[in-house]
């Protein structure tokens, strides 16, 4: 049996990788990092509230097998790009290095389709910014999933990305071959493929998980 710590279980990925985690007869512990309690019950689950500037102030909190990173913002709810670079970027690096140096083996790691240090876009070049910095970090094993467009139920309301939903969504069943990798991807099957990935990990070094691996799960 194993222990799992799970960043962002408040988020469309996170929490219904949360929900996985807690009905899996592979982990007996599951430390959620939040800023605020949920109002999930389990005896498996242990929730921790934390400042991820001071992740060190937790480190008895620190230990586990694995991690699973589902942080991430907008701009436009982070007010701007230096604090989305410091939720998308700074927080998610300063999890992996502070658990890797407690003992933690493997780290799953959302960031996007189309993340690239050398991009010209601004978001996808701070996604491929942090893919570099966490596969050097030294990890057994570092999975890296890189979702297209999400699908699923957000409580914040954001219009570009409902418009985008609502042409994606019909068009996404019809997507094969190269353009599978475009399709719109429901939150809970990057769940569903972070969890099934980390139980039934046997590779070492970095994987790439495509939008297209993931819908095929």
């Amino acid at each position: 049996m194993k222990t799992a710590i799970i960043a962002g279980s408040t988020g469309l990925i996170g929490s219904q990788l949360l929900k996985n985690l807690l009905e899996s007869n592979q982990y007996d512990k599951i430390i959620a990092l939040v800023r605020k309690e949920i109002p999930i019950n389990s005896p498996k689950l242990k929730q921790v509230i934390v400042d991820f500037n001071k992740l060190q102030l937790i480190n008895d909190y620190l230990k586990c097998d694995d991690v699973f990173c589902c942080l991430g913002t907008t701009i436009k709810k982070a007010g701007s790009q230096a604090e989305f670079y410091k939720v998308d970027f700074q927080y998610c690096l300063n999890l992996a290095i502070e658990t890797h140096k407690n003992g933690a083996s493997n780290f799953y790691l959302v960031t996007a389709l189309g993340a690239n240090s050398n991009s010209k876009v601004f978001y996808n070049s701070v996604k491929g910014k942090l893919e570099n910095a966490i596969q050097n970090i030294g990890f057994n094993s570092c999975y890296i999933f890189r979702p297209s467009l999400l699908l699923g139920y957000r409580i914040e309301f954001r219009l570009g990305e409902k418009i985008m939903k609502m042409i994606m969504k019909p068009f996404s069943k019809l997507m094969e071959g190269s353009m599978k990798k475009y399709a719109a991807i429901e939150s809970k099957q990057v769940a569903k493929a972070m969890y099934y990935l980390a139980v039934t990990n046997n590779k070492t070094g970095t994987q790439i998980i495509t939008n297209e691996q993931m819908l095929d799960l």
